[in-house]
């Protein structure tokens, strides 16, 4: 079995962040899991999520969570028939188990289908906003010709990519926020004829990540994304918003699990200085907000007119009145925040 299949095995007593870290590793959603060399069941990140989302901690163990009655396929199948699985089934892979248990062989869809996207499991068409008035200070000296929205990202732009993402699954309406270099952007986008429909709302003066979204009241009238116009998030979105809508969310925030790994000893002390726990290097994890939202368009009337507000401001505002807001975790790696120099020479060197 070559390398590629091996890194695809975990298992059943590996945590759920070293799942998730693999998952990164191996650029794949779904794990197999093996012991004794022998196929024990299958993890997904859907898995892995909505465990998360019920509370349950990164350090407990994969096989509460994993599933056995994934469907696989037998040594006998044809290629047409496990090709026919995995379009049925949507999944990155099939493994082959025999009557003993043992891993025959993976097939990946990479390979049987090449670079096709996979579909997601749904199709919506929702308005997407995207807030793109920012200067991009981070970004400069970039920033001072292009605006960071148009800034290029494989063989696109970053907006493109984000459109992109979005009409793969059936969006194709959108609203941008525009001020700094507004007039290049609107140039570019008119430029490409894109299929798409596409308002802008000027920002006169700069109102921060929310603030602008009181200019969209009365134009938007159903749920909505928002995305960060320098974030991708690799994940299927039919699945956040399905997490959203059953559980009548105001508000729903895209996380991003984000592991350091310390170069020191920590140390835990109590009273008079006694030496309570000694760890080395150890490792933290945290949820970040990723820049990616899904709100209610009720909400849109809780933002002050023509005045500076940021969405974190939004959502204190609602949590303070008991609103419904949710948090859906994607993996570290399903998180490219291009608005950094580093992940942005990072995800070009990658793709290049």
């Amino acid at each position: 079995m070559n390398k590629d299949i091996s890194e695809l095995q975990i298992s059943p007593t590996d945590n759920i962040l070293t799942a998730m870290k693999q998952m990164d590793r191996c650029r794949k959603k779904l794990l197999i899991v093996m012991s004794k060399c022998k196929y024990l069941g299958l993890i997904s990140i859907g898995d892995i999520q909505r465990a998360l989302i019920n509370g349950h901690e990164l350090t407990e163990e994969i096989s509460l969570f994993m599933r056995n009655d994934y469907i696989v396929a037998d040594p006998n199948y044809t290629i047409e028939r496990v090709k026919s699985l995995m379009l049925k089934l949507r999944t990155e892979f099939m493994p082959v188990v025999n009557d003993l248990g043992d891993l025959v062989e993976v097939h990946l869809w990479d390979i049987l289908f090449g670079e096709k996207k996979q579909e997601p499991s749904s199709k919506f068409n929702l308005p997407i906003v995207i807030m793109a008035g920012g200067i991009g200070s981070r970004l400069k000296p970039l920033t001072n010709v292009l605006p960071k929205p148009l800034i290029p990202i494989n063989d696109k732009t970053l907006l493109e990519e984000i459109f992109d993402r979005f009409n793969h699954h059936g969006c194709d309406s959108f609203f941008i926020s525009v001020n700094y270099k507004a007039d290049l952007i609107k140039y570019y986008l008119e430029q490409l004829n894109l299929p798409f429909n596409i308002n802008y709302f000027i920002e006169d003066k700069p109102l921060g990540t929310a603030g602008s979204l009181s200019l969209l009241k009365g134009n938007i009238a159903e749920t909505f994304f928002v995305s960060n116009c320098d974030i991708l998030i690799d994940q299927d979105y039919s699945e956040v918003l399905k997490y959203h809508k059953e559980n009548n969310n105001e508000i729903t925030i895209i996380a991003a699990l984000k592991n350091y790994s310390l170069p020191y000893g920590t140390i835990e002390s109590g009273t008079n200085g006694k030496l309570l726990r000694l760890i080395e290097k150890p490792d933290v994890t945290f949820k970040v907000n990723s820049g990616m939202y899904i709100l209610e368009p009720h909400v849109l009337d809780e933002i002050p007119p023509n005045s500076f507000f940021h969405i974190t401001q939004l959502i204190d505002k609602i949590n303070l009145r008991n609103g419904k807001i949710g948090v859906f975790p994607v993996s570290e790696r399903s998180w490219l925040d291009i608005g950094n120099w580093d992940e942005y020479l990072i995800n070009r060197e990658k793709n290049n």
